[in-house]
């Protein structure tokens, strides 16, 4: 059975992807859970609950879409072949961060670091995390204290009108130059093309022990205005 081509002729009328209830066609994460364990990735993984969005992050970046089993509706997932995308992110706006620590009954954590952020009652008050960085890092590896939740909403640069994306890291690295990103994306009026990539990162400790890992980093590069009206095979 041949399928419909009325949108052939009249492509403005085809229909966007659908975005779902919070408003965003799919999620960029670094890693997944195999049983129980969690794994982190060398290359971006997207879910999305549009077969369509999977379709396209698969062809722009590699990767064939699968289901997975969740219970969100980002069911289906590609594991992409690459390791950085270029994206526009609307400002500082899209780009989040704050504190939290999670328990069995929902958020029992919530703050900016110094300040609670909520709830209400105890908004502005004094959070009571340690102040040094290593004591807090301690902390939240032991479930004592709360962990850095930085949320990113951007769209992908190679297709922009496909919908808007969100990562979401509990990454120390990237909370801790969270002011850094900030500050370069505010240095623009409106949109801003910006590379987003896990970078890998290795050393050896004074004990003698090679440690590898990903990390994930936002890379500002210019106003996404400037960007459009570059030549088609500009390298960034």
């Amino acid at each position: 059975m041949a399928g419909l081509r009325i949108f052939e002729t009249d492509p403005a009328a085809k229909p966007k992807p659908r975005q779902f209830a919070d408003d965003f066609v799919g999620r960029f994460r670094s890693g997944r859970m195999v049983g129980k364990t969690p794994e982190s990735l060398s290359t971006w993984r997207v879910t999305t609950g549009d077969p369509e969005v999977a379709d396209k992050v698969s062809e722009l970046m590699g990767g064939k879409p699968a289901e997975w089993e969740t219970s969100g509706e980002d069911f289906n997932e590609v594991v992409t072949t690459t390791d950085k995308v270029l994206v526009v992110i609307d400002g500082p706006r899209a780009l989040t961060a704050d504190m939290k620590l999670w328990g069995r009954s929902g958020l029992i954590h919530h703050c900016d670091g110094v300040e609670y952020l909520s709830p209400d009652e105890d908004k502005g008050q004094p959070c009571g995390c340690p102040p040094l960085m290593e004591d807090r890092k301690a902390a939240a590896k032991t479930g004592r204290g709360p962990q850095p939740n930085t949320n990113l909403v951007f769209r992908l640069a190679d297709d922009y009108h496909l919908g808007k994306f969100r990562f979401q890291s509990t990454a120390w690295k990237l909370a801790e130059v969270v002011h850094e990103i900030d500050a370069e994306l505010s240095a623009y009026t409106g949109e801003v093309l910006a590379e987003l990539s896990l970078e890998l990162v290795e050393f050896t400790t004074k004990a003698g022990r090679d440690v590898s890992y990903r990390k994930p980093v936002v890379k500002v590069l210019k106003s996404w205005h400037d960007a459009v009206a570059d030549d088609a095979d500009t390298d960034y």
